[in-house]
């Protein structure tokens, strides 16, 4: 989890009560020799080999104020002037284990903080009465892009233009008037009741960790506590509701989900959405949870399996007034609910052809460790579960397998390696380098029996880390082609060392694939591609701050089983031509479009008629849309969104109410997913396969069980 953000917002401890520590804080002896150790380590061991100079001392400067104040709401230019003496000296006071730059700034950042909260309760109701929703002026979303205020009343001005978008928001979500100023009044009540609660263990954790990140994203600094709960801080997917969260600015915003987890089974909870609400329980208040830190919004979340908690979330930045309240059941994500799971799809192409495709799963790159070490011969693992559903699949006649990765985020390498092995004869998968050049390859060194059939690799930008290893090895070796989107792009290795005062979480090896090329940044490209739900602007190892860049190193020696290369014009032909006729599928398209169209917005209005011409115009884009792909499916239109679901489960059949629940275990040949309910994505999927193997009939199943003998694995 990045650390850039701990103080995107307002920012506080446990919501516990403590003793309030007293200001201006002060470094403490061990936490300037953590400092010193912490330099000498990250320069000796990261991959980069970076020294921390000049150069990176500016980095760490402008890194450091960022994390402190990213809106640009309480520093001002002379601040940022007064402060600008330490922009080339802290690289000098790091090696020496002088604090007193990261302190003396965040003391200056709390006494702005405390001095405008408290101005803003002081004055709340008379501000609130003031607003004229009449008048045009806009609010910048992105801050980064304003420059420094010149004095302290272009900052009031910023922070009017705020507390008035805050509540037209409100007002736009319905709440009623009166309720107007008890929310706001509340939320910005708990903030100054937490802001004393920082303590010297917090400042240098900012501090430390915003130098850690200029070397590359995934390397952090934690201190004592954060160490203590960092699988927390990390995922809530143990008695939780299975979210990674970070904190982008004011909010939590949810960076993925947890593959099987609570929130992933009940559906409405999406990468990019932003936290602002907590609730307990299926009714009772929402607590607003707008500008608390990260730990605190955790806390709120987790609880006791098979109880409820309540999440307020709006879509992203630009679109603050579409609320929604996601309702999930907390509970532990278990091992055998992410097992690989197996379906197949049928189809008719062009000719009428009936097809039958085989569909596996697999949510993460998973293995029971435990079981594993002691011996157990049933141990769980994503090679053993998927081997097991290959010859499964087989045995039911299917014409090829799709490989599921989407949403993937990794897992274990080892698994990543054995499952490639799975589809070749032997051969390397992986590349590793460490920060000392040394280049480790790891993969199948013993020749067995592998499924030969024709296979496709379905990734998007949310499959990272070993789904990439895999996908790339497949490519590589032209074993199947690969579609979807381009991948996150996270090809880094991490370790973690001890220090004097918490721990360094570190980059020490990086992956590349077995061409030569990285898996870092640029993640794998599919051959052929699918529209993206997901802005890589927003989402991806591209998308964060310092990550390292690709490149390159000598390929391994390995084999290529197809060039794909030489039917791929011909694949994508028929591709755009069926994509161009699937309303589903340009229905897709147009969601991504309208998706792309709104993230451009760089500020909102604050008159009340020009939010409402926005959100109309939103609503009626979107119902163009639904009624286009209506129409094209023959389907009756809709006169408004409101009533899209009950319309939709109107017009289905029973058939098409009725899908087949795909198992992680042994299923009937005859389980299958009829055309009506497929996955649009994964159906179109199945039909490039079918596309393959009749552009390139040797690599059919039948052809290959007559020359080699299809036993399966």
């Amino acid at each position: 989890m990045s650390m850039k953000t701990l103080l995107r917002s307002v920012g506080f401890c446990y919501a516990a009560m403590i003793v309030a520590p007293a200001y201006p804080l002060a470094p403490t002896e061990a936490q300037s020799a953590t400092l010193k150790e912490l330099v000498e380590v990250i320069e000796e061991r990261h991959y980069a080999s970076r020294r921390y100079d000049d150069s990176l001392s500016a980095q760490h400067f402008a890194a450091y104020i960022d994390a402190l104040d990213p809106q640009r709401m309480f520093f001002d230019a002379a601040d940022i002037s007064e402060f600008a003496k330490w922009r080339l000296e802290l690289d000098n006071a790091g090696r020496s284990g002088n604090l007193d730059p990261a302190f003396t700034m965040f003391d200056r950042y709390h006494q702005r903080l405390k001095e405008r909260l408290e101005s803003i309760l002081a004055s709340l109701p008379d501000t609130l009465a003031s607003f004229d929703y009449s008048v045009e002026e806009f609010l910048v979303i992105d801050h980064s892009l304003m420059p420094w205020a010149d004095d302290t009343s272009e900052l009031d001005d910023r922070w009017r233009k705020r507390l008035k978008n805050q509540a037209l928001s409100l007002k736009m979500a319905d709440k009623a008037p009166e309720e107007i100023p008890i929310t706001l009044e509340r939320r910005y009540q708990n903030q100054l009741n937490r802001l004393d609660q920082y303590n010297a263990q917090d400042v240098f954790q900012i501090y430390a960790n915003t130098l850690a990140e200029q070397y590359d994203p995934h390397t952090n600094y934690f201190s004592p506590r954060r160490a203590e709960n960092f699988d927390i801080n990390m995922s809530l997917s143990f008695e939780g509701i299975g979210a990674i969260l970070q904190i982008d600015d004011e909010y939590a915003k949810v960076a993925r989900l947890v593959p099987a987890g609570p929130a992933d089974k009940q559906g409405q909870l999406r990468p990019s959405d932003l936290i602002i609400g907590v609730g307990q329980g299926d009714e009772g208040p929402i607590e607003d949870v707008v500008g608390w830190r990260l730990d605190e919004i955790v806390d709120l979340i987790r609880g006791p399996q098979n109880t409820t908690v309540r999440l307020e979330v709006i879509p992203g930045k630009g679109k603050t007034d579409e609320r929604r309240v996601v309702p999930i059941q907390r509970n532990e994500v278990k091992l055998e609910e992410q097992a690989a799971q197996k379906e197949i799809i049928e189809f008719e192409d062009e000719s009428e052809v009936k097809h039958r495709i085989g569909v596996i799963d697999i949510p993460a790159f998973y293995i029971d460790f435990e079981a594993y070490r002691r011996g157990d011969k049933n141990y769980r693992s994503t090679t053993r579960d998927v081997k097991r559903l290959i010859d499964e699949l087989v045995a039911a006649g299917v014409e090829g397998l799709v490989i599921d990765l989407r949403d993937n985020g990794g897992g274990s390498l080892q698994e990543a390696n054995q499952l490639t092995g799975l589809f070749i004869e032997y051969g390397p998968t992986v590349q590793i380098r460490s920060a000392e050049s040394r280049v480790w390859r790891d993969g199948k060194r013993r020749r067995s029996n592998y499924y030969e059939g024709p296979l496709a690799v379905m990734i998007n930008r949310l499959s990272a880390s070993a789904s990439e290893i895999f996908a790339g090895a497949i490519q590589d070796y032209g074993r199947g082609i690969v579609v979807g989107e381009q991948s996150f792009g996270k090809g880094t290795v991490q370790s973690l060392v001890p220090l004097q005062e918490g721990q360094l979480k570190i980059t020490e090896s990086k992956f590349y694939r077995i061409s030569g090329g990285s898996t870092q940044h640029k993640g794998v490209l599919p051959d052929i591609d699918y529209p993206s739900v997901f802005d890589p602007a927003q989402i991806g190892e591209s998308a964060l701050d310092n990550a390292l860049s690709w490149d390159q190193i000598s390929p391994a020696r390995f084999n290529r089983y197809q060039d794909y290369n030489t039917i791929l014009p011909g694949l994508m032909a028929r591709h755009q031509q069926r994509a161009a006729n699937d309303p589903d599928y340009r229905y897709l398209e147009d969601q991504v479009e309208m998706a792309r169209e709104a993230r451009k917005v760089s500020a909102l209005p604050l008159q009340e008629s020009g939010r409402l011409a926005m959100r109309d115009e939103q609503e009626a884009k979107a119902l163009a849309i639904e009624n286009r792909r209506r129409s094209a499916k023959g389907l009756a239109t809709l006169e408004s969104l409101a009533s899209a679901n009950d319309d939709a489960e109107d017009a289905m059949t029973p058939s098409e109410q009725t899908t087949t629940t795909s198992e992680p275990s042994s299923e009937s040949p005859e389980d299958t997913r009829e055309e009506a309910t497929a996955d649009v994505l994964l159906l179109e999927t199945g039909r490039i396969l079918v596309d393959s193997v009749a552009m390139r009939p040797d690599t059919s199943i039948a052809l290959r069980a007559q020359n080699h003998g299809n036993k399966g694995l």
